[in-house]
């Protein structure tokens, strides 16, 4: 009999973990080994936030796999605390140090390196004093909850305002604590667009939880935390959460090709540049599902796929990974954000002609209790009206709706596809026109042209005469844009006599229907220069305008 493959994992969590499980259900003699660095082999990292919140109740729950159940299912030998020092590719071995402290060379047919990014800790004064911390892993939670029950701090300050600085800014929130959220860039989530990430914080934005943006922090204080813009702000709890940096030292030591991204370059197979290596989840530079791009995604789904297409390869099969979109969801308070695909910056940048489309309709029928709107914001590209990106915002229902998109855009579906899906409808769930038929309706008229349309990004007022058709109440509860003409929709019909004819028209309401149904009524009646400002009025605002 031939001897068995040895396949050695360094690193487990999400990618190394399904990287041994997947291997061994390729190939059932296979000798498999797992080195982790910290005490546990795999454990659900993306619930620390909610255990620190206490929405999850039990430590033990956030223990997805210890060695000794993975040996019992998998026959895989899982060796915690267990330090991979350097990796001699020519005699294909690794050296590990054990937790006494002795090290050993281990021998390899196929390593897959999944050592995941550390927290990035700017250099400012102050960064390593005892109630500032990072978040990684259970040791480091355990560390935020033992300051939190001992010194019970009263306000507590997030630098950085992405996923996981949302999601840790909510945690101290509902523990109690006053929040203060810190990003240098002009807005929350700054992979979100900024008209969309403005409506957030303005939904969420209360007496204690705050933020400040477009300004970083200069240094760190027992009692404060001190701001670029001269200004300080109170904390005695801070969490840094301004990025990750892929742990790729390892790889780059060894010779292996390190991307344009920083991270381990890898292909379809999840290889290096070194056949026999394989490299999976933060660490691993990939490349985008939709553009072919370089790119380091750190998410943990497609940690967990590069780690099932790694290990079945390096178990002897033929698997390819696809690449990913970086589909994402954080709840703030009572907000869900979602998102998928290119947002309008990358679309740009991949050199797209793309148009925008926003829509806002309610999370499930009407007339049925409990109903709450839901913004649903497209990319879609000109002339084929291919769907390159997809954003959601709401107190519910965001989370199906970003799944039907991410799904339509790995289809490579169009706004067409999307007016005629057949989702499921039941007054409870969703409307017999479901939000995501909506978009695809309102994307499909500006991709056809069928009425002419002007973006609240792009389109500044020129001359053009504005044309408000909401109720009059509406507008008392807000202003108009510019010196917009009133004219409520119900009578248009009968002013039209108003109107000048020689002159572009541009029309709006609070949404945006309204200012189409608007713009197809004066199209009807003879008039040529007529537009509708796309999203209406609340679009309009969250662009500037």
């Amino acid at each position: 009999m031939n001897p068995s493959k040895r396949i050695l994992v360094v690193g487990g969590v999400a990618g190394g973990a399904s990287a041994a499980a997947r291997a061994r259900r390729v190939d059932e003699l296979a000798e498999i080994h797992v080195f982790e660095r910290g005490p546990y082999i795999s454990f659900a990292n993306c619930g620390l936030p909610y255990f620190i919140a206490g929405e999850i109740s039990s430590r033990s729950q956030l223990v997805v796999m210890t060695p000794e159940r993975f040996w019992e299912r998998s026959r895989v030998q899982a060796h915690v605390g267990h330090e991979v020092l350097s990796i001699d590719r020519a005699r294909k071995l690794i050296v590990v140090r054990g937790p006494d402290g002795i090290e050993r060379e281990e021998r390899y047919d196929k390593l897959i390196l999944s050592q995941g990014a550390k927290p990035i800790v700017p250099p400012f004064p102050g960064a390593g004093l005892p109630h500032v911390f990072t978040l990684r892993d259970i040791p480091d939670m355990d560390r935020i909850v033992t300051h939190l029950e001992k010194v019970r701090p009263k306000r507590a300050v997030v630098v950085g305002g992405g996923f996981i600085g949302l999601e840790m800014a909510e945690a101290f929130h509902r523990r109690g604590l006053h929040v203060k959220v810190v990003e240098l860039f002009p807005t929350l989530l700054p992979v979100l667009d900024g008209d969309l990430a403005r409506e957030l914080q303005e939904k969420v934005r209360s007496a204690s939880f705050e933020f400040r943006t477009g300004v970083g922090v200069t240094a760190i204080h027992a009692d404060r935390v001190d701001l670029g813009d001269g200004t300080s702000v109170p904390a005695d709890l801070v969490l840094l959460s301004v990025g990750v940096k892929a742990e790729v030292e390892l790889a780059r030591v060894a010779g292996l090709e390190i991307g344009t991204t920083g991270g381990v370059k890898t292909n379809g197979r999840m290889e290096s540049s070194d056949p026999d290596i394989y490299a999976v989840g933060d660490a691993a530079e990939t490349t985008h599902a939709l553009t072919g791009a370089r790119v380091r995604i750190a998410l943990a789904g497609p940690a967990n796929r590069q780690g099932r297409v790694a290990g079945a390869n390096a178990a002897g099969g033929h698997q390819t990974y696809r690449g990913a979109m970086g589909t994402s969801i954080v709840r703030v308070l009572d907000q869900t954000v979602g998102l998928t695909g290119l947002n309008s910056a990358q679309a740009q940048k991949a050199g797209f002609s793309f148009i925008t489309s926003v829509t806002r309709d309610s999370s499930h029928a009407h007339y049925y209790p409990g109903a709450t709107p839901v913004v649903i914001k497209l990319l879609v590209e000109e002339g084929t009206g291919r769907i390159l990106g997809a954003q959601a915002l709401g107190r519910q229902g965001v989370d199906k709706r970003i799944d039907v998109l991410a799904t339509a855009i790995t289809g490579g579906m169009t706004v067409d596809d999307l007016e005629s899906l057949d989702l499921a409808y039941s007054p409870p769930f969703g409307s017999a026109n479901d939000p995501v038929n909506v978009a695809g309706f309102v994307a499909g008229h500006a991709v056809r042209g069928e009425v002419p349309s002007v973006s609240p990004e792009t389109w500044k007022p020129s001359g053009e005469l504005l044309l408000d058709v909401r109720d009059p109440d509406e507008i008392a509860e807000t202003r108009i844009l510019g010196e917009a003409m009133q004219i409520p929709l119900g009578q248009l019909r009968d002013r039209l006599g108003e109107l000048p004819r020689d002159r572009k028209i541009v029309t709006y309401c609070q949404k945006g229907q309204r200012g189409y149904l608007a713009a197809c009524l004066l199209r009807g009646r003879g008039f040529e220069q007529v537009a509708n400002l796309r999203g209406g009025y609340l679009q309009a605002r969250w662009n500037g305008l």
